[in-house]
């Protein structure tokens, strides 16, 4: 139960103004359908963070637990620095030209790619390896991404002021190197 809950906490906290939080209002902005976005959303989630959690669990297998240790520390260390640096859309994150297939379909391509090598990607690695617990990780990694995403889509750009950014990233950074020097010290 605590690999779920802190996976959903995290990732939750991690997502609050990330490219792909942006790109969920871009994409309910632009097409006003919100049960295909989310649908979309939760099936490239589920895709994108199975595949990172599968990986961190195989690491896990090719490296010992005492470098393991010293390289999960480190590398939440480095995720809580990552926290304290805002993201941006980019253009080419907007899905122009992808529409002519479908909501659903757009939404699932755009935030698959646009999740690889994200901040909530590389967390549910180091979540996965951290704890012995892949299910529950992914399962905790996913609910957070649509608890950040969902009132997104449904609110709009009204649901991205009701919490000041810099808070939570402030917040997201001491959990990640809460978790680093845990990883380390104990």
């Amino acid at each position: 139960m605590e690999a779920f809950l802190v996976s959903t906490g995290i990732v939750a906290l991690a997502e609050i103004g990330d490219k792909t939080q942006l790109l969920a209002l871009v994409l309910a902005a632009r097409f006003k359908k919100p049960w295909p976005i989310v649908f979309g959303i939760l099936v490239a989630t589920v895709a994108n963070h199975a595949l990172a959690g599968a990986l961190g669990a195989w690491v896990t297998t090719v490296i010992g637990p005492q470098m393991l240790r010293w390289i999960l520390g480190a590398s939440f260390i480095a995720m809580a620095v990552w926290m304290l640096i805002p993201d941006k859309l980019d253009e080419d994150d907007t899905a122009k030209g992808l529409p002519k297939m479908g909501v659903f379909a757009t939404t699932v391509i755009v935030f698959f790619l646009a999740e690889m090598g994200d901040k909530t990607q590389i967390a549910t690695v180091m979540l996965a390896a951290r704890y012995d617990a892949y299910m529950s990780v992914v399962a905790g990694t996913t609910l957070g991404m649509m608890l950040a995403n969902v009132p997104v889509v449904w609110l709009g750009s009204r649901a991205m002021h009701w919490v000041p950014l810099r808070m939570v990233h402030v917040t997201s950074a001491l959990i990640f190197a809460g978790l680093g020097l845990a990883a380390i010290l104990i």
